[in-house]
């Protein structure tokens, strides 16, 4: 499961290869290093019909039975799910990088990317609203929160030597179009695992990931 990924490229970066035409994150930096319950950039499609950018919260409201909130979501059949897998609560998720650690006693962090340059790439992510206090303890924020996550699948050849499952990765022009705008019986074609050899192992062992200078 993945609880932490790597978003590094710039806002211009994002606005060219997502086609955005709103920018609504202000001075976007580096995020080599994206936990649970912390902002980071999404790509929607706003009330006009154009793609923009935003910050969201991640984490969604989580099912009564698994405490507060869920990162990762597979069991899109499920009903507390379903109500928020129609095209305008899906968003795209860039990122450059994720990791996984070791399903072992002794757990190591992997991070998976594209290439070793990190190059783009966008996780199928939904979104929700919730009142309430989110944030860490040192610094609460109280209020309506924009909350994501994004769907996992099956773990593929590389991704199974650490651990059982993976983030929904989309890598093409279609396929964000497909995620941000299709009916569900179109959509849900694409949870499943990105073809192994389209990823590779860039670090190991570290708490954070970013782009090589």
């Amino acid at each position: 499961m993945c609880n932490l990924y790597s978003m590094t490229r710039n806002q211009e970066a994002l606005r060219r290869l997502f086609r955005a035409r709103r920018a609504l994150t202000g001075n976007l930096p580096a995020l080599p290093a994206i936990f649970p319950d912390t902002m980071a950039p999404i790509v929607r499609i706003g009330r006009d019909g154009d793609r923009q950018l935003e910050l969201m919260r991640w984490g969604m409201p989580a099912p009564p039975q698994f405490g507060r909130l869920v990162t990762n979501i597979r069991n899109t059949s499920n009903p507390h799910w379903r109500r928020w897998l129609l095209p305008p609560n899906r968003r795209l998720v860039p990122a450059t990088s994720f990791c996984e650690w070791t399903d072992r006693k002794q757990k190591v962090t992997h991070w998976f990317a594209l290439d070793t340059d990190r190059p783009l790439f966008a996780f199928a992510g939904i979104w929700a609203f919730l009142r309430g206090t989110r944030g860490p303890a040192a610094n609460p924020v109280k209020g309506l929160h924009y909350v994501y996550g994004f769907l996992t699948t099956e773990a593929n050849a590389i991704i199974a030597i650490h651990a059982k499952a993976m983030p929904v990765i989309l890598t093409m022009a279609e396929e964000w179009d497909i995620w941000l705008r299709a009916p569900w019986a179109e959509a849900v074609v694409l949870q499943q695992p990105l073809l192994a050899e389209m990823l590779r192992v860039v670090a190991t062992g570290e708490k954070s990931d970013s782009a090589p200078d």
